[in-house]
């Protein structure tokens, strides 16, 4: 997932390498290279250059189009949630670090670790800082006996 401006601008850049190698894969004859491994090869390129273009379209379009709602499936999605939001809300890591009283190389720890480090009270502040309201239920499961 990308967290901010530097990293989009870094995929961006592998994402046009990533090209040249498969044009470059595609233009130069490769005499003596044993085909499978040629496949190989050129797959491997084109899963790697679709997971950045995945990534990248991912942060476009929380970017452009500010989304209403995140869904999540699981506490457990609440770090990228919160991700999510502040990039769709057009704030930096910085801004953010602002409205809740941080540093921004606190914060871009917090995102760099999934908020793993992050306190339950630091992440409320953080939910309130982006103005969120996260709705969750909880399942009893049967006691086993």
């Amino acid at each position: 997932m990308i967290k901010n401006g530097r990293q989009y601008r870094i995929t961006k850049a592998q994402i046009a390498k990533f090209r040249q190698a498969l044009e470059s894969l595609a233009r130069e004859p490769r005499n003596g290279m044993n085909p499978a491994l040629l496949k190989a090869q050129r797959e491997a390129l084109q899963s790697q250059l679709g997971d950045l273009l995945a990534e990248a379209r991912e942060y476009e379009a929380l970017q452009r189009s500010n989304p209403r709602a995140l869904k999540l499936d699981s506490l457990d999605e609440i770090p990228q949630a919160l991700v999510r939001a502040r990039i769709a809300k057009g704030l930096t890591q910085k801004q953010l670090a602002e409205r809740v009283g941080l540093k921004e190389q606190q914060i871009q720890r917090y995102e760099a670790t999934d908020y793993a480090a992050a306190s339950f009270a630091r992440i409320r502040v953080v939910i309130r800082a982006l103005n969120l309201r996260i709705r969750t239920g909880a399942l009893l499961e049967a006691a086993s006996e």
